[in-house]
């Protein structure tokens, strides 16, 4: 019975440690689509004031604050992600085993359906 023990102990240890990888490349994988949006949240802005000193004018506030405030969203998703992406490493780096899954999953199914929308620059 003792070869079984250990054999379920090894299983589980291994179970954990693959949660674990599929968890952190999970968050890997979501901060890595909020930085494309951000990256597009920044150029619509970009475009926007562009197209506006062209145009031999200022950018109107409404659409600088709509634009500003998608972009700092994704911005703030993005770091919360690394930083957790962070904390996932350091924890498995001083052998504490793997992360709740229930947690991480929620936090960054959470976060991708928050921050699906596409920015388009006004014309």
């Amino acid at each position: 019975m003792a070869l079984w023990n250990k054999l379920k102990e090894e299983l589980d240890s291994a179970g954990k440690m693959a949660q674990g990888a599929l968890d952190e490349g999970k968050v890997r994988l979501d901060s890595f689509r909020t930085r494309q949006l951000a990256d597009k949240a920044a150029e619509a802005l970009g475009y926007a004031v562009y197209r506006a000193r062209a145009a031999g004018h200022e950018l109107d506030s409404d659409t600088y604050g709509r634009l500003s405030s998608t972009l700092a969203v994704h911005e703030i998703e993005a770091s919360r992600l690394e930083d957790q992406l962070s904390d996932m490493l350091s924890t498995r780096k001083s052998g504490r085993g793997g992360s709740s899954t229930a947690d991480s999953a929620g936090t960054s199914a959470g976060a991708s359906s928050a921050s699906t929308g596409d920015v388009q620059p006004p014309v």
